[in-house]
């Protein structure tokens, strides 16, 4: 079982670590300018999605550079790629239950 440290370093360093401000924004947000909590969220997605995308570049680089790789290479990749996209949808949903917590009752 890994550590959420471990995750955090798996993803990117930086690209976690702009992930990571992004929910304190919402949660900043939600307190001070509620009307973006829900753009927050959607910038967090879409950052996840880009960053996933960086980090699968980076890996077929790398596959491109040195050849034959094996396969528990290519799947520990693919494993690396998914963080950044996970986290970003959690911190969307984080966004969309603050938001809908928020938004006015009829």
């Amino acid at each position: 079982m890994n550590a959420i440290s471990d995750y955090f370093m798996m993803g990117g360093p930086w690209f976690m670590a702009v992930l990571t401000l992004l929910l304190a924004l919402v949660f900043l947000a939600a307190w001070k300018a509620p009307a973006w909590v829900h753009s927050i969220g959607l910038i967090a997605l879409a950052c996840g999605f880009l960053f996933s995308v960086l980090g699968l570049y980076q890996m077929y680089d790398y596959m491109q550079a040195h050849g034959e790789i094996g396969l528990a290479v290519v799947y520990g990749g693919y494993k690396c790629g998914l963080v950044p996209v996970s986290y970003g949808t959690i911190i969307f949903i984080i966004s969309q239950i603050t938001y809908l917590c928020q938004k006015p009752r009829i």
